[in-house]
């Protein structure tokens, strides 16, 4: 997990910021940024580009490297830094509390606002950036992608999801989003993955995450990367989160992933909870969610 840097807010100072956003609009052009050019993209003297990155430095916010040039760039922690000023400029967050979960590809912490919420930290590209660039849509026609950029894209894609979705699909009320960042309602439940179920209650949650499945494709959108650990269980009835992976109705592979998305919830009720889920046809299922026509599992039982 990336260090939570909320407590280092307070301490840091405008020019701090100022240098935090050039070398932020420097990455846009290259991995690293020339040293030489953060006067111009920060707005600061070159004395006071050396302090900053001083002060930047020793709180592990930006890091260097020496290459043909004298090259800076941004940790996580310091494009963490630059989210979440602007959430407590805009009052969106007044605190930042403890970790909600970590993800291969997010870290989740509770936040302070008028109500408890959870503030979701993107990582793609964090320790796997080649990969994570490979496989996702959003990256494939720019040819300087970072890091910084790719985490980026997949908030906006998923706060554009969430923001589509609901209140419709059973999926976290948005609230904000800046950079690779959203803020979003915190919802109850565990994991569907440690979910303990009684063998009466399966067939009816089972039943619940297709037909959230079948409304979000009703709304457009199909999740495809679908999975027990993206399905929170409660005594509210489930929801569906992690969606940056979702591609429109009318992508050329749509159909292909809602049938991988189908399986894949099929296939893990099938081995948690053997003899008690009846004989389902996942392609008969993936095919009445895709013409509008799912009403339940026992359809196919």
């Amino acid at each position: 997990m990336v260090r939570n840097v909320a407590g280092l807010i307070a301490e840091l100072e405008p020019e701090d910021f100022y240098l935090l956003s050039g070398v932020e609009q420097g990455m846009r052009f290259s991995e690293w940024v020339d040293r030489g050019k953060l006067p111009e993209y920060a707005n600061l003297t070159p004395e006071n580009v050396d302090y900053r990155l001083d002060r930047c430095m020793s709180r592990d916010l930006v890091q260097r490297k020496t290459i043909q040039y004298e090259g800076y760039q941004l940790t996580f922690e310091g494009y963490d830094a630059l989210a979440l000023r602007t959430f407590a400029q805009r009052d969106t967050i007044q605190g930042v509390g403890a970790p909600l979960g970590v993800g291969k590809e997010s870290d989740v912490l509770e936040v302070q606002s008028y109500k408890p919420l959870a503030l979701k930290f993107h990582r793609e590209g964090y320790t796997n950036f080649r990969e994570v660039n490979k496989e996702r849509e959003y990256t494939a026609d720019h040819h300087h992608v970072s890091w910084l950029y790719t985490a980026r894209k997949a908030a906006e894609r998923e706060h554009e999801v969430l923001t589509e979705l609901y209140p419709d699909v059973r999926v976290p009320r948005p609230v904000d989003h800046n950079r690779h960042a959203i803020v979003m309602e915190k919802f109850a439940g565990v994991e569907l993955g440690r979910a303990k179920l009684e063998s009466s209650q399966a067939v009816g949650v089972l039943d619940l995450v297709l037909s959230e499945l079948a409304t979000a494709y009703e709304a457009g959108y199909v999740h495809a990367d679908m999975s027990e650990y993206n399905v929170a269980v409660s005594s509210e009835g489930i929801t569906v989160f992690d969606w940056p992976q979702a591609v429109p109705t009318d992508h050329d592979n749509a159909r292909e992933l809602l049938a991988r998305d189908v399986r894949n919830v099929v296939g893990f009720f099938r081995r948690k909870y053997p003899g008690t889920v009846p004989e389902i046809d996942a392609a008969s299922v993936t095919d009445r969610i895709a013409r509008g026509a799912f009403e339940s599992v026992r359809t196919d039982a």
